[in-house]
């Protein structure tokens, strides 16, 4: 067993280990964060394909720990046409990932992260309205980013956050689109042979300090610390994570 863990992990296991604690506070606390911090380095590690199972399979594993407990507050009216509309474009993004390399994905992913916490940090907002055409493009935007990066959530939280919704509100409803997303989108990447079954089994190996992390977040969330400090941290985190994976993809 620990022979297959080391195989699974030719490249040392702390590293995805610490990470993934790391994720998981971030995902508890605030509903977001988690696929953001893990991308570009486990797109290092394991490369792009592996990545996106890696990370959705665990992703996915906490929405299943967490929709019980914020299903009655989700928006369904938004979360159904963007959901489904995510769904249609993922084999876009798959085709993506078969065809870009994997220099490429992490410069991209990166990009992206540091675009979001600088958005997140100036307060801008999405202006227009929720109508369903712009819930519907949110939604393909974010299930073909999901596919190739692992990371659909920037357009997705910019645009929910927008709204005058509670904060309870916007994680249910963050969760919620996770859930409803992640589990088709293994099979498609899976079912496609860019990745293979090894992705899954880093998952297994790496889900249970994703868990912990996030139940720990979950309380913190609760009453036990400041959410604008905590959400702070987490956007300085992912910024330091976006940066070291631009300046990575310059250097290299």
């Amino acid at each position: 067993m620990l022979s297959y863990i080391h195989h699974l992990f030719a490249g040392g296991v702390w590293i995805p280990l610490g990470v993934t604690l790391v994720a998981g506070l971030m995902r508890g606390f605030a509903g977001f964060g988690s696929a953001m911090l893990m991308a570009p380095i486990f797109a290092i590690l394991f490369g792009s394909a592996e990545m996106v199972v890696t990370i959705v399979a665990i992703e996915l594993v906490v929405s299943l720990q967490l929709f019980p407990q914020v299903r009655r507050r989700a928006d369904w009216k938004t979360l159904a046409p963007m959901s489904i509309a995510a769904c249609i474009a993922m084999p876009l993004g798959v085709w993506a990932l078969a065809s870009v390399d994997k220099g490429t994905i992490v410069t991209a992913v990166s990009a992206v992260i540091v675009v979001f916490v600088l958005l997140m940090w100036s307060g801008w907002k999405y202006r227009g309205g929720r109508s369903t055409a712009a819930t519907v493009a949110v939604g393909a935007a974010s299930g073909a980013m999901m596919a190739t990066t692992s990371v659909g959530g920037p357009p997705v939280l910019l645009y929910l956050l927008s709204g005058n919704d509670p904060p309870d509100v916007n994680r249910a409803n963050i969760v919620t689109y996770c859930f409803l997303t992640q589990f088709l989108l293994i099979v498609i990447v899976l079912a496609s042979g860019v990745a293979g079954w090894e992705a899954l089994a880093r998952a297994v190996v790496l889900f249970p300090l994703m868990i912990a992390g996030a139940w720990l977040g979950g309380r913190l969330f609760h009453g036990l610390a400041s959410e604008r400090l905590y959400r702070n941290v987490a956007l300085g985190i992912l910024l330091a994570t976006g940066t070291f994976g631009l300046l990575r993809s310059f250097i290299v």
